[in-house]
């Protein structure tokens, strides 16, 4: 989180790739669902929804993200329903290339539903400063990331990684070369 996967992926997007983004797909279609929601009602009680009975993704984090059973217990819960969707749009378009964002791609395993794997990584300070422009602040960001693998772990198990720490145009400038070096049938 904040090293640019998000602006990497949009920038592939641009290219023609089709796009999933997890955590859009968990925000806008997984927490909406009925049997979700009363499944977090029942875990969590009422305190994670707001007045118009949406999940408060703010206070589900500050849960989550303070209690590791409950981080496990909501990952179980949301993960199926976001691997069903993928399978869903990958068969809808099986010769398509695809782009998808995948937060805990290393955590959980799942690099063998996968071509290939492109890191996003940047600087720790550039992470924190990016997270903490977002609203988020630094002792919860770092809270946060301390719940994923080391970066270090993920650009080693990568195919490619993209080095984020410049400007837009250099990020565009990595994507072209990422582009040009896959095989034609990707």
């Amino acid at each position: 989180m904040g090293c640019g996967k998000s602006t990497a992926a949009g920038l592939l997007a641009e290219a023609g790739f089709l796009r999933i983004d997890s955590d859009a797909l968990v925000k806008n279609h997984v927490l909406i669902l009925p049997e979700v929601c009363a499944d977090l009602r029942a875990h969590f009680g009422p305190d994670i929804f707001n007045h118009d009975g949406t999940v408060d993704r703010g206070r589900l984090a500050e849960r989550i993200f303070a209690n590791e059973a409950d981080r496990l217990w909501l990952e179980d819960l949301t993960h199926p329903r976001v691997f069903d969707y993928w399978r869903g749009q990958l068969g809808a378009a099986p010769y398509a290339n695809w782009v998808i964002e995948v937060p805990l791609l290393f955590e959980k395993q799942l690099e063998n539903w996968f071509d290939f794997i492109v890191c996003v990584a940047c600087a720790p300070a550039q992470q924190l400063a990016r997270l903490e422009q977002r609203g988020l602040p630094g002792p919860l960001a770092e809270q946060r990331i301390s719940k994923q693998l080391p970066l270090a772990h993920k650009i080693e198990h990568s195919d490619f990684v993209l080095w984020n720490d410049g400007s837009l145009a250099f990020l565009r400038s990595q994507i072209d070369v990422l582009i040009a070096s896959l095989p034609k049938s990707v």
